[in-house]
């Protein structure tokens, strides 16, 4: 059994999940400005999250649900993930993205990961509180990876990190296998492969005997 990890927003998903909800709310905007600052390095991470959960707060419940609702997989996701399930491997997703959009777009595809890390919106009366909260804020996902690999007596060089940007290098510097899913440029360095679709993903998988051929 292997442990393969994947980021969510721009990876398993080509949904970003601050983005549909800024939208409903009318700050998108605002939060592109953030993003970009983050970016740039002239913001972390936590920082920037923070910031754009602050502008969210007070969006009500039915638009939060319908905004989740938007979130799906890209072509070919739910299939990958019931391969590698399907040989007994371990799925996870890591992410700084939140947990209900990735639970709401794996269960359209009737899948299910096996373990799910990933940060939440508070509500209070029906509505966001504006706060943000979960173990991807501070934390980073080469921990999260590592801590999960322990967990399951699973070494590190039998692991596999797929992901997109700045905030997966921790987790693909540390993996046994590093995949980018069309990386930030900061990421290709780091990566052992490269793939633009989730059928290129399944190939480069087989190639390291993850999965056998089809």
């Amino acid at each position: 059994m292997s442990l393969i990890a994947f980021d969510f927003d721009g990876t398993l998903s080509d949904s970003e999940m601050t983005v549909l909800l800024a939208e409903r709310a009318g700050v998108a905007d605002e939060v592109a400005e953030i993003t970009e600052r983050a970016m740039n390095d002239e913001l972390s991470y936590a920082e920037s999250l923070y910031e754009r959960a602050e502008l969210l707060g007070g969006l009500d419940e039915d638009e939060v649900a319908a905004a989740f609702d938007e979130v799906a997989l890209r072509p070919g996701a739910g299939e990958l993930i019931e391969r590698l399930q399907a040989e007994g491997h371990h799925v996870a997703v890591l992410t700084g993205g939140f947990e209900r959009g990735v639970e709401r777009a794996l269960a359209k595809q009737g899948v299910e990961a096996d373990t799910i890390v990933a940060n939440r919106l508070p509500m209070a009366g029906g509505k966001l509180t504006g706060e943000a909260e979960g173990p991807l804020i501070e934390g980073t996902k080469d921990d999260a990876l590592a801590a999960l690999a322990d967990e399951l007596g699973i070494p590190m060089a039998e692991t596999v990190a797929v992901g997109d940007g700045a905030n997966d290098l921790p987790m693909l510097e540390v993996a046994g296998v590093a995949i980018g899913f069309v990386p930030k440029d900061a990421v290709r360095p780091v990566c052992d492969a490269v793939v633009a679709s989730m059928f290129r993903l399944g190939k480069v998988l087989e190639g390291y005997d993850v999965l056998p051929a089809e």
